[in-house]
Formats: structure tokens, C-alpha cells, sequence
């Protein structure tokens, strides 16, 4: 046995450089991809240059080298400061903006005469906001990821965060409609040319909020109270948190009028509760609820109107948006009809008419990029995304508290519920929404919120994939590898005393941790047999007669006739 201790303890010593290659050939498999991002953004700047004016211009891709610069940055950062984390999050999502800053772009050249287009600076009109709003959204990630050491941290802050989140998302709806309504919906704050939309970053809040709470209250949310059809439903006094939230999210459909924020809210919080509880009953809880709530909207704005008329109308563009083409169901109608256009492959970048869809900047852009991509190029964009939510969901598989867990669940469902909401409404499976498609659309709001999620979620992988010994995620390599020398051989054990050798019974009793050390017992002394004392033998007629019967029975003291009398 002591010959193998010197092997055990090799291998361990050998396990920490063998990591730390693991997390360099991540970093540069993360950095090639970044790579092979911004030439494939800048190769479809230069095609759509080509399309758009017969030529290119020799600065087509310095939009692509600035990204490339401010991604670098990013993943300088996370080399330092997130070594083992997941290589493919930064890089798919760095493709995503870039391309969404090229196809903003591509926008502002077709809005501008021909005779102009090769003097459009670079950070000019939306396409140059969006390259702006990039450098300052991805600088807020790489801060993020600088200072958070421990994705744990941000359960300290649950309750204030969950507030908060509540306040920003009911902001919207206390204030008047020239404060915040766009396109009728009431989402925004505007004060003058400046305007944010704070639900972008309450979400991001009542996430942290939800994973805290659930990791507390989980073993209660998972308790059943009957069976029915197989599923374990639970109880009733167990159903208050769903019904809150539930009554929060009908409370954003009606009063600022948006059917994706409202879906985005009730649907995290809902998943979430599944992955606490494992029970499938909340998702059949949650579904309901949500419908009765959105039939009961739609009935409301279709008998007395007020709040509810905005959902109602959109509902019926949705169900019929060929009977008034030209007018409420114009957007709609086009972004199909640029779908259709698009076809399998696309008419080519610059190729195609995007301008013609209502808010192809914004809600639309994915029906505007689909007409020059085609299916097979809007499918490789929703791979992207399919990656993140992959590897976050990954991520929260693999890491080691409850929290991250949750966190990291919650934050790649919220992302991928986002892309169905808005897709859906684009493709018309579902009514139309107000959210906008994460990296790609224009705005700053989002922008901004999304880079933090993949912060985040770069964060929790880390940890995830990082050795039991790394603190936070972060293992210094050995300066020199010093060979590995064997440990020398250990003495012989002691003999064992005489006394205790020739001892019939020793007792053992289990040590005290508080107890003083127990003094071994005193050795039970051998008696030779030579000393035992004889046993003095007796001669057979000293035994006792065994009487047979025939013999007079024995005189007793109180007879009073004398044995040797005969009668």
C-alpha cells in the first residue's frame, strides 16, 4: 500500500497543468471563432455594397474591424477573469451583432440617394448608432464580468433586486401615453430625444429575484396534494406565487398593452418553478392560467373596450390580416410577403426590397433579413441562438449550487422565449408583440440588457466547468513544473508490548472529540496452572448413602421415640 501513495499523489499534482490546458485550448477556440464571426460580417458588408452600388468602397470593413476590436477586448476579459467558461457564448453572440449592425447598414444606404452613398460615414444614422450602442453594451458585459467574482454574490441582493424590477416594469404604464407609447404599446420612458426601455432590464432583475426564491421555497412548491390523469398537482395554498406573477403579467397585457412582455414574465417565472420542482403540474397551471387570462382579455376588448381594445385589435390583424391589407394589416401582410419573396436561399444581401416592411429596423428585421438570406440563412441565424440556449442551459446542469442552477435556466429560457415571441409574431403564429430580436434589432435597451445576460451566463459556466479547487472559477498555473519526487518509505509500525500481547481481552471505546485521550487498560494478569490451589479429594465412604428406600427414614429433632428402639 505505501508503494502506491508516491503514483496517487503524481496524479494529483499532474491534474492542475492538464486543466489549465483544457481552458487555453478553450480561450483559443473562443478567439478563432470570434475571428471567423467578424470576416463573415464583414464579407456580407461587402456584399451588400456590391448589390447596392455596383461597387465596393475600400472602407467596407472598418465596421467589422472596430466590432472585431471591441470583441477582442470582451474576451480579453474573459480570459483573465473567466478562464474556464464556454467557448461558444461570446463568439455566437458577437456574430449576431455584427450582423445586425451590417444589416442596420444596409438600411441607412438604400434610405440614402444613390449619388451619396459612398460618403455615408461609418458611424452615421442607425447603423453608426448601433455600432455605438455595441462598444458601450459589450464595455458593460466585460465590467460585469470583471467585478463579479461569484455568480452567488447576486443572491445577497434578491429582494432589492426584485423590487426594483417590479417598479421598472410598472413604470411604463403609470405614465402618460407621450412619455411611453410606441406604435401602442406602452413599454418606454421618453424624455426628449432620449428613450429607454426599462423592461429590458427588469427581466434580468426578477430573474435573480425568482432563482433565490425558488431555491428557498422549492421543497414547499414541490409538495402534491392529489393525482389526477398521473400528475401530482399541488396544493392550493401553494399556488399564491404563480397567481401574483400571473396577476402581474395580466396587469402589463392590459395597462401597457403588450402580449410578449406579459407571456415573457408569466413564462420565465413558470419554467423556472418546473426546473425547482420537477413537477410538470406547474407548466399545466401556467398554460392555463395564461390562456384564460388572454381569452378573458380578447372578450373584454371585444364587448367594452378601454384597456383591452389594444390586444383585441391586434389579435384580429392576426387572425385576419388579408381583409384590411393596406392599412392595420399592412405590416403584417408585407413581412409575410418578404418571407415569401426570400424564399430558400434569398435574393442576396442588398439584393432585396426591406425597406417596404413597417419597422424593419426594430420588430421587423428579421422578416427584412429573411427576404435577402432566405430560409437557409434565417435557420443559421436561429442555430446561433439555439447555442446559447444549449450551452447556458448546459451550463446550469453542470454547476454545483441550486442558485446558478436556477440562474442560468431561467436567463437561457427568458433568451430563447424571446426569439419564439418575436419570430412568432413576425411568421404570424402568434399576435404581434413589441420585443425586439436580441442583437439584432436596433436599440440601445436591449443591446444592453442582452450583453449582460451573456455576461451572466459566461459567469455561471465558468464555474461549471472549472475544478473543485479553483475559487471562483480561477486556477493559477504552476510557475515551473517541478518533477515529481518520491515520497520516502515510512518506518516500520512499533512492536507491540509484551503485556498487551499476552492479554486475553483489551476493550476499545470510540475517542471524544471533547474527551482526553483514553489510557489503555491494565493487563489482566495469567495464572499459571501450577499455582492454582489442589482440590482436596474425598474418599468414596465418606460420600453419602444414596438411600434406596427400605432404610428407616432419619430421626428429626422434635421425635420423640429413639432410633435404636424397636418397637
Amino acid at each position: 500500500m505505501p508503494a502506491a501513495m508516491p503514483l496517487a499523489g503524481g496524479a494529483a499534482d499532474a491534474a492542475v497543468p492538464a486543466v489549465t490546458k483544457r481552458a487555453r485550448r478553450a480561450r483559443r477556440t473562443e478567439l478563432l471563432l470570434v475571428i471567423a464571426g467578424m470576416v463573415l460580417v464583414a464579407a456580407y458588408a461587402g456584399a451588400v455594397e456590391a448589390n447596392l452600388m455596383d461597387g465596393v468602397t475600400p472602407d467596407f470593413w472598418v465596421p467589422a474591424a472596430l466590432l472585431a476590436v471591441v470583441f477582442l477586448v470582451m474576451h480579453v476579459v474573459v480570459r483573465l477573469r473567466a478562464p474556464y467558461a464556454d467557448p461558444v457564448l461570446l463568439p455566437a453572440a458577437a456574430t449576431l451583432n455584427g450582423l445586425g449592425v451590417a444589416f442596420l447598414r444596409r438600411i441607412d444606404l438604400a434610405r440614402t440617394p444613390a449619388d451619396e452613398r459612398f460618403d455615408l460615414g461609418i458611424f452615421a444614422r442607425e447603423g453608426g448608432r448601433q455600432l455605438l450602442w455595441t462598444t458601450i453594451a459589450v464595455a458593460c458585459a466585460a465590467v460585469l464580468l470583471y467585478f463579479l467574482r461569484d455568480h452567488r454574490t447576486i443572491s445577497r441582493y434578491a429582494w432589492t433586486l426584485g423590487f426594483v424590477g417590479i417598479v421598472l416594469m410598472m413604470i411604463p404604464a403609470a405614465l402618460p401615453r407621450s412619455l411611453s407609447e410606441v406604435n401602442g404599446a406602452k413599454l418606454w420612458i421618453r424624455l426628449g430625444s432620449f428613450s429607454i426601455q426599462p423592461g429590458e432590464f427588469a427581466k434580468l432583475m426578477l430573474l435573480s429575484f425568482f432563482a433565490y426564491y425558488l431555491v428557498r421555497k422549492r421543497e414547499v412548491l414541490a409538495l402534491a396534494s392529489k393525482r389526477f390523469l398521473g400528475i401530482d398537482f399541488p396544493r392550493g395554498r401553494d399556488l399564491g406565487p404563480v397567481v401574483v406573477v400571473w396577476m402581474l403579467s395580466v396587469m402589463v397585457l392590459v395597462f401597457e398593452k403588450d402580449l410578449g412582455t406579459a407571456l415573457l414574465y408569466f413564462g420565465m417565472f413558470v419554467v423556472m418553478l418546473y426546473i425547482a420542482t420537477e413537477r410538470v403540474s406547474w407548466l399545466i397551471i401556467g398554460l392555463l392560467l395564461f390562456f384564460s387570462g388572454a381569452f378573458l382579455a380578447y372578450f373584454l376588448g371585444a364587448s367594452i373596450g378601454g384597456p383591452f381594445a389594444n390586444f383585441y385589435q391586434r389579435a384580429n390583424i392576426w387572425l385576419h390580416p388579408f381583409e384590411d391589407p393596406y392599412n392595420d394589416g399592412y405590416q403584417l401582410v408585407q413581412s409575410l410577403l418578404g418571407l415569401g419573396t426570400g424564399g430558400m436561399f434569398g435574393t442576396g444581401p442588398g439584393a432585396g426590397s426591406p425597406n417596404q416592411v413597417p419597422e424593419v429596423r426594430n420588430d421587423f428585421i428579421f422578416a427584412g433579413m429573411g427576404e435577402e438570406i432566405g430560409l437557409f440563412g434565417l435557420t443559421a441565424l436561429l442555430v446561433l441562438y439555439l447555442f446559447i440556449v444549449q450551452r447556458g442551459i448546459r451550463a446550469g446542469l453542470a454547476v454545483r449550487d441550486s442558485f446558478g442552477k436556477l440562474l442560468a435556466g431561467g436567463l437561457s429560457f427568458t433568451l430563447g422565449l424571446q426569439v419564439f415571441v418575436i419570430i412568432g409574431g413576425v411568421t404570424k403564429l402568434i399576435p404581434l408583440t413589441g420585443q425586439t430580436t436580441p442583437f439584432l434589432a436596433a436599440g440601445g435597451s436591449s443591446l444592453m440588457a442582452n450583453w449582460l445576460l451573456i455576461a451572466l451566463l459566461i459567469r455561471i459556466s465558468d464555474a461549471a466547468r472549472a475544478p473543485l479547487g479553483a475559487p471562483g472559477g480561477v486556477v493559477r498555473p504552476p510557475v515551473a513544473s517541478a518533477p515529481v519526487r518520491p515520497r520516502a518509505a515510512q518506518p516500520p509500525p512499533p512492536p507491540i508490548p509484551q503485556e498487551v500481547a499476552e492479554a486475553k481481552t483489551e476493550m476499545v471505546r470510540p475517542p471524544s472529540a471533547a474527551a482526553a485521550p483514553v489510557k489503555p487498560l491494565p493487563p489482566t494478569p495469567v495464572h499459571p496452572v501450577s499455582a492454582l490451589p489442589p482440590t482436596p479429594a474425598q474418599p468414596v465412604s465418606a460420600l453419602p448413602a444414596i438411600p434406596t428406600g427400605d432404610e428407616p427414614a432419619p430421626a428429626r429433632a422434635d421425635d420423640p421415640i429413639d432410633p435404636q428402639e424397636k418397637p
